[in-house]
């Protein structure tokens, strides 16, 4: 019966230690409370300086459209009238006219002079293609016959072709033969002499004979015969 006896004493102890902390408890509390009350909570604004950078600002303006007005051309200045003296007096001329006008008679109307004749378009017209071309008489063995070697280009060794351009007229003559592609040594002017004696049927169109432009080749060849 003694150990009951003991478990009932502690427990008694155990709710009286309880009671008194509790109550401690509580009285700590209610002065923690009250000294919360007594704290100044006052911010010392003098102490503590925020800075506080300011944005920079964008203002969009308003492009505003103008329109080019047009003036009017400034009105002309007035004329200033300038005085004309009134004190001058006029005096009416008589015009004496002894000629007799007689319409019955006929005019004599000087007649104009009678225009010159205008040249055919066939004959101021110098003709590259046409439909029946110029005919070289003899061919072009008759114009290589008339070459005579000049010695300048024999000396040198000078062969080549020389071409000669020329107008053939409605006749068949040779008329300003000028050397187009030239060899030298006195050969492009031998070419020009030996085609001014050349003779051509001249060039039909439309049956009629025209001018002509020509080209033709003149061949310089030194052999055997050209060095004797």
């Amino acid at each position: 019966m003694k150990v009951p006896v003991k478990i009932i004493n502690r427990d008694s102890k155990l709710r009286k230690n309880y009671l008194l902390t509790l109550e401690g408890g509580f009285i700590l509390s209610i002065l923690i409370f009250l000294g919360a009350f007594n704290i100044n909570l006052r911010i010392d604004k003098t102490d503590d300086v925020i800075l506080v950078q300011k944005q920079e600002e964008v203002f969009i303006e308003e492009i505003i459209q103008t329109k080019q007005e047009l003036k009017a051309p400034a009105p002309p200045r007035p004329t200033v009238p300038i005085e004309v003296p009134n004190d001058e007096i006029l005096e009416d001329e008589i015009i004496d006219i002894d000629a007799e006008l007689d319409f019955d008679e006929p005019m004599d109307i000087p007649i104009p002079p009678k225009p010159l004749q205008q040249k055919e378009d066939d004959e101021a017209e110098i003709f590259v293609v046409v439909e029946n071309p110029p005919v070289l008489i003899g061919g072009i063995s008759a114009v290589q016959s008339q070459i005579v070697y000049p010695p300048l280009a024999l000396k040198a060794g000078i062969e080549g072709r020389v071409i000669v351009q020329f107008v053939i007229d409605k006749n068949g003559q040779v008329l300003n033969p000028t050397v187009v592609r030239g060899i030298g040594g006195g050969c492009d002017e031998e070419a020009v002499r030996a085609v001014l004696k050349a003779k051509f049927q001249p060039g039909l169109q439309r049956g009629r004979p025209v001018a002509v432009r020509y080209t033709l080749p003149i061949t310089f060849r030194i052999n055997s015969k050209t060095h004797s």
